[in-house]
């Protein structure tokens, strides 16, 4: 249900009171009920939960309240029906994100109209994909070619929407349904969700101007900041719980070692969530974090069906059909005979001994080596000294 005006007021005195963080917010929230009966209380009442500094600080009006309120409540009536502030009351109000450590008491949305009925977004089914802000070209071939996959299967892509991955999931998620060959969207089906760092009414990177847009229209942006609020460098990090909160698991494309991916999947296990991770060069320092993720126990994988297995397997059957290849990358392929998919899906991405591929797709010599020709030409395939073969990325 849709706030109204002095129920606004009183959230975002809360949420903008110095020193009242989250935790504190819904302490204060169990013990009084409502923002209005926190702010009815007395000093002395106040100081038997908070410090005196933060007593004080609640009974007095944050600079800049008004403003504030002026700015969001012309922001929701702009588009009512599509822009929404959920409080940790609200029936729309995520029943994942409740369930984590720490929840957002304010979650600014904008998005298609339906997610906002009570229990939507709990019906979804979401995984999360996330990986490096400079990604190799196969990691953001993979992120996009995973993201379509999944969406196409049912699942909701939920990301940060930051440059690299993020942005390559978001975008394969709205071309499962809205891209060149798509399939038809299905009724409670919504593409991808990007939970964003800075407030709704600013885009970053600015290069996603029309990504956001496009998610806007067909899927659902979601922010805890305010609106106004500028790219800081620490929201980043602490959006990623939500991110991972939302999903069943969390799928990391590519990471560095020191990657802001490898502490969604540090979030995503605290929170009970699966983690998988796709595996690439020993020799690429964007794949070490995907390895020691990997090494710690999360699940390798290679192709959509491998998370399908995990977090919807009622789809798994489906998506798997009588595909010729069965790996996500096989939407690559589209310019190539089946055969040819076949085979450069069976190189992979190192140097391959024409013995090797001939154990891989049980093909005859004659055969192999006629869309090997082929691929040549097509200049998808290089031929190397020894006599081994490698695809090119």
């Amino acid at each position: 249900m849709a706030l109204e005006y002095d129920e606004l007021a009183s959230w975002l005195r809360l949420q903008l009171t110095d020193g009242i963080g989250n935790s504190t917010a819904r302490a204060l929230l169990r013990t009084f009920g409502l923002p209005s009966e926190v702010f009815s209380q007395s000093l002395e009442t106040l100081c038997d939960l908070v410090t005196p500094t933060q007593a004080n600080a609640l009974l007095r009006e944050p600079a800049g309240l008004a403003q504030a309120l002026r700015t969001t409540w012309d922001w929701l009536q702009a588009a009512p029906e599509q822009r929404r502030v959920l409080t940790l009351g609200d029936a729309a109000y995520p029943q994942a994100l409740l369930e984590i450590d720490d929840p957002a008491p304010l979650i600014y949305g904008m998005g298609h109209s339906a997610v906002w009925e009570p229990g939507a977004l709990d019906s979804l089914q979401c995984v999360a994909v996330v990986g490096s802000r400079n990604p190799t070209p196969q990691g953001l071939a993979n992120a996009k070619e995973f993201g379509q996959a999944l969406a196409q299967a049912g699942l909701t892509v939920v990301s940060g929407m930051a440059l690299g991955v993020d942005g390559a999931a978001h975008q394969g998620a709205l071309d499962a349904f809205f891209g060149p060959g798509a399939a038809v969207a299905r009724d409670g089906v919504m593409p991808t969700i990007a939970v964003v760092g800075t407030g709704l009414d600013r885009v970053y990177p600015k290069q996603h101007l029309a990504l956001a847009q496009k998610i806007a229209a067909h899927g659902l942006l979601l922010s805890e900041y305010p609106l106004g609020t500028p790219p800081l460098a620490a929201h980043f990090p602490q959006r990623n719980r939500l991110i991972s909160g939302l999903a069943r698991g969390t799928l990391v494309v590519e990471a560095a070692l020191q990657s802001g991916s490898l502490i969604t999947a540090r979030l995503a296990l605290e929170q009970g969530r699966d983690v998988f991770a796709i595996p690439g060069s020993i020799h690429s320092p964007q794949s070490r974090g995907c390895h020691a993720l990997i090494k710690q126990g999360a699940k390798l994988v290679d192709c959509a069906q491998d998370v399908l297995e995990e977090i919807a397997p009622d789809s798994a059957p489906a998506w798997r059909a009588d595909t010729v290849a069965r790996s996500a990358r096989t939407v690559a392929f589209l310019d190539l005979t089946p055969d040819q998919a076949v085979v450069v899906e069976a190189l992979g991405f190192e140097p391959c001994s024409l013995e090797a591929l001939q154990a891989r797709t049980g093909w005859a010599t004659p055969r192999l080596q006629a869309e090997l020709m082929a691929l040549e030409l097509q200049n998808e395939v290089l031929r190397l000294a020894g006599g081994k073969f490698q695809r090119r990325a």
